[in-house]
């Protein structure tokens, strides 16, 4: 099974890029914004997108490590995890182009309308975050993954719809909800839990 080693540790290669990229979205959005918003667009954009490619090779390695506990929650959790990381490179790469070359009008932005793909971030947060309580439950299941990353896991997909909802029902983005949740995930819970699950996924069992 040397293929599916090569992938898990190439997987979890990817698990730690997601963190970087996850911490550096949020120092982009957050703080670089704030005092240069074009450059902060540019930025952010750029590692939404870097962002979701790395994270769906990372999460494709994560549910063929623990598909076994239930073969029918790994592939509705897979589907909806890779669904979430595909919003996020389109809306990553939606937002990069307009931010290389602006628009002399964009009319979403003039009406303050939802990116039509990935309205308020349904897909990135919310998909992305049942996706990945799926996963943390399973990860809990196949003691093939340390537990306690799977406890983290649950925290941080339930903390990804509460933005998805917070985002939908707010719409402020700067309600202190949203910048809180958006900051605690951005700079802890994402980076943390990805750069464990990358060293985690590069551990291979002896039985593998």
């Amino acid at each position: 099974m040397k293929g599916s080693t090569d992938f898990q540790r190439f997987g979890g290669l990817c698990a730690i890029l997601a963190g970087i990229f996850g911490f550096s979205y949020a120092l982009a959005f957050i703080v670089v914004a704030r005092s240069n918003t074009q450059l902060g667009g540019l930025l952010a954009s750029l590692f939404l997108l870097l962002g979701g490619l790395s994270t769906m090779v990372a999460l494709i390695a994560l549910f063929q490590r623990v598909q076994s506990a239930d073969e029918g929650f790994a592939s509705w959790g897979r589907a909806l995890a890779i669904t979430g990381a595909v919003g996020s490179i389109i809306h990553g790469g939606y937002d990069l182009a307009n931010a290389v070359h602006v628009p002399e009008s964009d009319p979403l932005n003039l009406a303050n309308l939802p990116n039509a793909v990935d309205p308020r971030g349904l897909l990135t947060f919310g998909v992305a975050g049942v996706g990945l309580i799926i996963a943390a439950r399973l990860m809990v299941r196949s003691k093939n993954l340390p537990n306690n990353l799977g406890y983290l896991g649950y925290v941080l997909g339930i903390v990804l719809v509460v933005i998805y909802l917070a985002r939908l029902i707010i719409l402020d983005a700067t309600n202190p909800v949203v910048v809180i949740t958006v900051v605690i995930t951005g700079f802890v819970l994402n980076p943390v839990w990805n750069i464990w699950l990358g060293i985690s996924l590069r551990r291979i069992p002896q039985t593998a």
